[in-house]
């Protein structure tokens, strides 16, 4: 079945659950009426839909190949790619003072997520030059802003981040890479960085990477690292590509998905280099590439999840084995009671993974839009949750998809597997979904909970005003938040941040289904007697309940994980 980018979807969450009107009502977005909105979305899904999806299978039967130095990508990426930046769809939020559309990170979100479940190994170069962009709007001279900007956000120029080191993975803080002045206020960047998206292409001209190294007088750790603009090629008087820096692609990752996707070891030898913010304020501006990132990140779960699903759905319909257990059945597999459990499972994570993402990013958009902290405080609190339950549901609506195509899903040919494997890396990069969950344990609870406890008032709030339509799903919601609440007072009285650690990934678990909780109630509330509000009751039913083993797990503290001693492992 080809892709079909659910346009439906996002128009119901912007208006009815999200509130992306409270963002176009700002001053800041006041151009971005519903209909504008509606347009935009209405014409990247078709984008999505008539040229990117089609290049998804190639990408994997035919990855991008390092021959001769040279990194060509996969037929028909070059050409999907053009369109994508001739559309602008690279800079959908990005600031129009310098070419950018200006508008929501929610819509940009919704983009994402369609551009991911039509092909993911593609959507990962504007999504890393997307971060980029955000990071030189914040942290970078109007020299570099001038210079850059224009290029990126027109797609002429792409974006790469340059973290990883063989020996520095989540433990930044370890990196080798060294940046030494140049006298002229440019640096010598020397180092090798590993599992670098789009780090070497042939789809734009210029390849813009953003590396963090460390200067002679840097201190040991994260607070002595610097970030640099390290250009493939240096751009020349007029600002086009000029003489090649000294870098160079040494190797691709031979990868388990994202066959499509270049991912280079790259090496820099005395490269030439632009710092971008201050001496020793690198992890501050990298911080503002990876938290786009990791919103980005949740969404490319997302729409791998629904391009999944539609393919297990489509085969679900059509393939007929045993008869029907029901009457006036089809005779497919869609029939049996199982498969239509797993086909609702899928459907539903999906609308309350999409949920929280764009809710999410309208939290950015508000904070950006407003200055309020609370509002800051909510993109903070989400942002985690948003990534690793997005990725999660990847994964395991891919995983469910193979399930569902039974032995021909184990079968590279129908095309089920592709999306499990692709999917896999995504709760590993931009941070793994364990330092994610201790990240909203720890950081995001520095303030005693108040932000989740905010938004828990909200959730009991609305689902108070439901009793009386819709006893039935508005009970559970509301028992669930409070259970979450009790395990959030549990997770503040802990001093020691391990005995949260201990349970902070089952704890993000059981926040996400709450929050799951919410939105389809909210769905279930907005259209009473429609396939939304069954779709609600069969998650509000079966999937909810899970928050109480989760959250059960999430207070049982360190003690018993630690009581089992490495021999014991091994036993």
């Amino acid at each position: 079945m080809p892709y079909r980018a659910p346009v439906s979807d996002f128009t119901f969450l912007f208006n009815q659950i999200v509130g992306l009107n409270d963002v176009t009502a700002t001053e800041r977005f006041e151009d971005a009426t519903a209909d504008v909105i509606e347009a935009i979305i209405a014409e990247a899904g078709k984008l999505c839909d008539e040229v990117v999806a089609p290049t998804n299978r190639q990408g994997d039967l035919t990855p991008a190949v390092l021959e001769n130095g040279v990194v060509r990508a996969s037929p028909g990426f070059g050409e999907a790619y053009k369109a994508i930046a001739e559309g602008g769809w690279v800079s959908v939020s990005a600031s129009p003072e310098f070419g950018g559309m200006g508008l929501p990170q929610a819509v940009a979100t919704a983009v994402n997520d369609m551009m991911s479940g039509a092909n993911l190994a593609l959507q990962l170069c504007p999504l890393l030059t997307q971060g980029q962009i955000e990071a030189l709007e914040h942290h970078a001279s109007d020299e570099i802003k001038e210079l850059y900007l224009p290029k990126l956000i027109s797609g002429e120029w792409t974006g790469t981040m340059n973290l990883t080191e063989p020996q520095a993975g989540s433990d930044v803080g370890a990196l080798r890479s060294k940046a030494e002045p140049n006298g002229d206020g440019t640096y010598k960047i020397s180092g090798q960085k590993i599992y670098i998206t789009w780090g070497d292409h042939d789809v734009a001209e210029n390849i813009c990477h953003l590396v963090l190294a460390r200067l002679p007088d840097g201190a040991p750790g994260t607070k002595g690292i610097s970030l640099f603009m390290v250009p493939k090629f240096i751009p020349d008087e007029n600002g086009k590509p000029g003489v090649a820096n000294s870098l160079r692609c040494v190797s691709l990752e031979h990868k388990m998905g994202l066959h499509g996707s270049p991912t280079a070891v790259m090496q820099y030898d005395e490269a030439t280099g632009w710092l971008v913010g201050s001496e020793n304020g690198g992890m501050k501006a990298m911080f503002t590439m990876m938290n786009n990132a990791r919103l980005g990140v949740g969404a490319q779960g997302i729409g791998i999840a629904e391009a999944s699903y539609q393919h297990a759905l489509a085969y679900a319909m059509d393939r007929t084995q045993g008869a029907s257990p029901i009457e006036n059945g089809t005779g497919a597999i869609i029939d049996h009671a199982d498969v239509r459990r797993m086909l609702a499972s899928m459907k539903a994570d999906i609308f309350a993974a999409r949920a929280i993402a764009l809710a999410c990013a309208v939290a950015i958009d508000m904070a950006s839009a407003t200055g309020k902290p609370e509002w800051s405080a909510r993109a903070a609190l989400l942002t985690p949750v948003a990534k690793a339950f997005g990725t999660d549901v990847g994964c395991e609506v891919a995983n469910t998809g193979v399930q569902i195509h039974g032995g021909m899903g184990f079968v590279e040919e129908t095309g089920a597997a592709q999306f499990l494997r692709d999917v896999r890396v995504t709760p590993i990069y931009e941070g793994t979904n364990g330092i994610q969950a201790m990240d909203l344990v720890a950081r995001k609870m520095m303030d005693g909970g108040d932000a989740i406890f905010a938004l828990l008032d909200e959730i009991e709030g609305f689902a108070e005003q439901a009793r009386e339509k819709m006893p039935e799903l508005a009970e559970p919601v509301w028992q669930a938040s409070e259970t979450l609440r009790e395990t959030v007072e549990w997770m503040v009285a802990q001093g020691n941040l391990n005995e949260r650690f201990a349970g902070s990934v089952p704890f993000l678990r059981g926040f996400a289904r709450v929050l799951g909780g919410y939105y389809h109630l909210q769905a279930a509330m907005q259209e009473p007697d429609s396939a939304r509000a069954r779709l609600a009751r069969f998650y509000i039913t079966r999937l909810l309940p899970e928050h109480t083993g989760v959250l059960a797990h999430a207070r049982c503290g360190a003690e018993d994980l630690y009581a089992l001693s490495p021999d014991d492992l091994a036993a």
